[in-house]
């Protein structure tokens, strides 16, 4: 069995993971993750009870209980790297035996939930609305730096996106990773479904024009106008399919659900979005809750 070296896992003098500062027996198997530190506190306001509080960078945490089931909720910061920090390290501190550094021969699942904020692409979508990535679409490239990327992802769909869009080769080529299904049926009275794009940056990966032209100013043309088996693409956002990929190749439950904050289409954007973000928190804990 293989053991995994210091630098390749780096764990802290006083046995937390790396970045994260958090021990294996601080985690809860339900994960919340946000992406701003501030919302953890909107989240862990509902807790009954609360085990600890760990702060390093922009990644905070707190574990407790709501409703009687254990929990954590972490703040993940911003972009796509910082979801292959989080994942990473949840599943080690979940599967790798920090005294051999060896993998554990059996396995923990966690369920992990990502709560976000969104821009919606198609004008039917209204501010307010929560949003569940039933696939998740990466402009990132990440996925394709671990091996297995084409078992967990839709290639049928993927090819057909490339072809629709005429995806300029020299971007990273986009994948498409679906939810757990289980968790999509769960939130499925209080969402609705859509295929989110991850964008590796807010602005031209995403279409905007400030002083930089993006390579394809018609790109979002072309993804609004994609339809796929009756399916279309909805939103986007900038974590999401690192997390359904990272997740579905490490065997855990994953899915991302984000407040429509902004419409692309009709140029509007609230930026008062507080109390749709907080309904949609008060929300997925009381599902979570009765999640077996």
């Amino acid at each position: 069995m293989r053991t995994i070296p210091a630098s390749e896992l780096i764990i802290n003098d006083d046995g937390s993971i790396f970045h994260l500062h958090l021990r294996p027996d601080q985690l809860a198997d339900t994960v919340i993750l946000v992406g701003d530190p501030g919302r953890v506190a909107l989240v862990a306001e509902h807790f009954d009870t609360r085990e600890c509080e760990v702060s390093n960078r922009e990644f905070r945490t707190v574990t407790g209980s709501y409703r009687g089931k254990r929990m954590t909720v972490l703040s993940t910061g911003i972009g796509i790297g910082n979801i292959d920090i989080c994942v990473t390290e949840l599943d080690a501190l979940v599967n790798v035996d920090f005294a051999t550094r060896q993998e554990k021969a059996e396995k923990r699942q966690l369920t992990l939930v990502r709560l976000g904020t969104s821009g919606a692409i198609q004008p039917d979508i209204r501010v307010g609305e929560f949003v569940f990535s039933r696939t998740s679409c990466g402009f990132d490239g990440l996925l394709s730096y671990y091996k297995g990327r084409d078992r967990v992802c839709d290639l049928a769909l993927e090819e057909a996106f490339v072809r629709h869009t005429g995806w300029y080769e020299k971007m990273p080529r986009p994948y498409f990773v679906n939810a757990d299904a289980r968790l999509f049926e769960h939130f499925r009275d209080v969402t609705r479904e859509g295929i989110t794009i991850a964008a590796p940056g807010f602005y031209a990966p995403q279409g905007r024009w400030v002083r930089l032209e993006p390579h394809d100013v018609h790109l979002n043309e072309k993804i609004e106008s994609f339809d796929f088996e009756g399916r279309r693409i909805t939103n986007f956002e900038m974590e999401g399919s690192a997390l359904a990929g990272l997740a579905a190749l490490m065997g855990h439950r994953a899915a991302t659900i984000c407040t429509i904050i902004a419409q692309r289409i009709a140029h509007e954007a609230n930026t008062d979005y507080k109390p749709h973000v907080k309904r949609m928190i008060a929300t997925a804990l009381d599902k979570l809750a009765t999640l077996d």
